[in-house]
């Protein structure tokens, strides 16, 4: 596959998607923080001091994928159509993270999935460090995609 971030120069530049067709695209991305039981139990009675952790985390998620080209150099500013953000945990110590970014477009979601999980691992960290600092944000992957010139896309489970 030839990579098109570059110019004549060798130098890095946003890609072209003028001539490309306007196809309904999707991704999936996934990410996952780790932490003690105690944090994630407080988490879900809602004892955290800063509030509804995920609550917020899924505000932040879905504003970060709203942003993805402000803070990703060479990603094409896209009209979103749809952001769905879902908490789950293994009643233990990891709480998963999972975002679906939709758009209709010339380019696909993926880094604006990634984002928002990422944002939103973020979020949790941020609302619950007070009680605890060693929490372990990741793997932070990309699930899934769908639509566009390359076609679809599932991860397969190791």
């Amino acid at each position: 596959m030839e990579l098109t971030h570059f110019n004549g120069q060798g130098r890095a530049r946003m890609v072209d998607v003028s001539d490309k067709e306007v196809t309904k695209r999707a991704a999936t991305a996934q990410s996952m923080v780790r932490m003690a039981p105690d944090t994630l139990s407080a988490i879900k009675a809602g004892s955290i001091g800063k509030g509804d952790v995920l609550a917020v985390a899924q505000v932040a998620g879905i504003m970060a994928a709203k942003k993805t080209a402000d803070w990703i150099p060479m990603c094409h500013p896209l009209p979103l159509t749809g952001v769905d953000i879902h908490f789950s945990d293994n009643n233990s110590d990891e709480l998963y993270i999972e975002a679906t970014v939709k758009t209709t477009g010339k380019t696909g979601v993926e880094m604006e999935a990634l984002t928002a999980v990422s944002a939103a691992a973020l979020t949790v960290y941020d609302m619950c460090k007070a009680l605890q600092k060693d929490m372990v944000i990741g793997p932070t992957l990309l699930a899934s995609k769908t639509g566009g010139k390359n076609g679809d896309y599932a991860r397969e489970e190791a």
